[in-house]
């Protein structure tokens, strides 16, 4: 009968469905059996192996749903109880006599259930069975071997095969509609969790966000890798946070930390934390381009954030945000220990080392606006990058001054490529990009520079 699988939906499928469809032939198979008996004639030993073979039938039924419901979850035992469905069939194939339509009608039967089953092979294991009960039967009872017309020996099992089949039907659409419900659940269960995942990754560094999302945590080793880390801070953060108002505040931080993420990403860095106002971002930890273009990398980008930075500025003064931002940066290249770190409970992937430390005094030795790089850093970046020497400063927890370098911009930004023109002195600011002026704009921006300078000219300035 059908070889049900183990669950739908994460639940096993109750064991009673097989016994059903079990039950609905072997009924039909019994009354056939029944009906193919003479009851006029003297009573002979195939009269009684006809009989009994009805009864074994009606037996067999109960058995079976001891032997399934003792052994629900064994796949072995309902194949087996398949192959003896099928031999018993086989067996009253040959003591009905070999009638026509019963004898089709259950051939038909076995050959649907093992299709249904399991393929080819369920296919073979049936069929053995089936000829197994002809040939046992055969053994036992010789046939008559003629062509059975009896209508009640036909109706009996036409009527038996007919409700399997319905029953069967019945219980095909059951399962294809639980099969549709749990594929709903289970798109919502993976829609939920790809969301879950994408929130996540807000709060992990990438590396670490696949490996846990890809169940390869055991990849996350502690190791020692030639990094290049980026800090960054706004000064006065702390007075800042007693001048404003918490939701602007909030809105102001939030917009920062958001612009600086972006442009981070945008160069391939790997946000370590953030700690307030402070931003630390890693290069070379994640998808390594070698230790030239990640020093490269990271000093492009601070120069782009320096630039977002100043572009800000005046938004935020157009929202009634007179004290302007500043911001140091720091940066260092050099080897630091990767891995995780804290306790059972509680764990943090990050960055640790001498030169993590180093980058973080780098930024905090920085002026306004500045952006100081290490020795270690301007080596591998000198051929792309313009800086100018600030010679040794003394930092916290060093014993010896370190050697520094203030960058200007990039080289191919300087001269008579530069797209960029910054100025400021009291009552009077001004900031220019070139790559964000639009062509049908150019008159306007040329007709207003001409305009401030005639005016400035012309006007008395006591």
């Amino acid at each position: 009968m059908p070889d049900q699988p183990e669950g739908t939906s994460g639940q096993r499928i109750d064991y009673r469905y097989p016994f059903y469809f079990r039950t609905l032939i072997c009924f039909a198979a019994a009354g056939t059996l029944v009906n193919a008996v003479n009851w006029s004639a003297a009573w002979t030993s195939d009269k009684l192996i006809t009989l009994g073979m009805a009864f074994a039938l009606l037996a067999y039924t109960g058995l079976a749903f001891y032997i399934s419901r003792r052994q629900a979850n064994s796949v072995q035992t309902r194949r087996a109880l398949s192959f003896v469905d099928a031999t018993l069939i086989g067996g009253a194939i040959a003591l009905a006599n070999f009638s026509l339509l019963p004898s089709l009608l259950f051939v038909t039967m076995v050959q649907f259930n093992a299709l249904t089953e399991g393929g080819g092979r369920r296919w073979f294991e049936h069929n053995t069975g089936l000829l197994l009960g002809v040939g046992a039967g055969y053994l036992i009872h010789e046939p008559t071997l003629i062509v059975n017309s009896d209508l009640t020996i036909s109706a009996s099992s036409l009527i038996g095969v007919f409700t399997y089949f319905c029953a069967y039907a019945f219980y095909t659409y059951k399962q294809i509609s639980a099969l549709k419900h749990a594929n709903r659940e289970l798109t919502q269960e993976q829609y939920t969790g790809r969301l879950r995942t994408y929130k996540l990754s807000k709060y992990l560094p990438q590396r670490l966000w696949r490996a846990v999302t890809t169940g390869r945590e055991s990849e996350l080793v502690t190791e020692r890798k030639l990094l290049t880390v980026f800090f960054s801070d706004i000064k006065d953060f702390s007075q800042l946070t007693e001048e404003l108002e918490a939701e602007t505040f909030t809105q102001l931080l939030n917009s920062y930390l958001s612009e600086m993420a972006r442009i981070a990403g945008q160069y391939g860095g790997t946000i370590d934390k953030f700690i307030g106002d402070a931003v630390m971002v890693v290069f070379g930890d994640d998808d390594s381009k070698g230790p030239k273009s990640d020093a490269l990398r990271c000093v492009a980008m601070a120069l782009a954030m320096r630039k977002r930075v100043r572009e800000m500025k005046q938004e935020w003064y157009n929202k009634g945000i007179a004290r302007p931002l500043q911001v140091r940066m720091g940066i260092n290249t050099g080897y630091c220990t990767v891995g995780i770190f804290g306790t059972a409970n509680y764990q943090s992937y990050t960055v640790m080392g001498t030169h993590v430390n180093l980058a973080a005094r780098l930024e905090g030795a920085a002026q306004p606006g500045e952006i100081l790089i290490s020795h270690e850093t301007w080596a591998l970046t000198k051929h792309s990058v313009m800086c100018r020497d600030k010679g040794h400063v003394t930092v916290k927890g060093f014993s010896t001054p370190v050697k520094v370098y203030q960058v200007t911009d990039l080289r191919k930004n300087l001269g008579g490529q530069q797209g960029y023109l910054e100025d400021h002195a009291p009552g009077f600011s001004m900031h220019l990009d070139l790559d964000k002026v639009r062509n049908y704009d150019k008159d306007r921006v040329l007709q207003a520079l001409e305009k401030a300078a005639k005016t400035l000219k012309s006007k008395v300035i006591i």
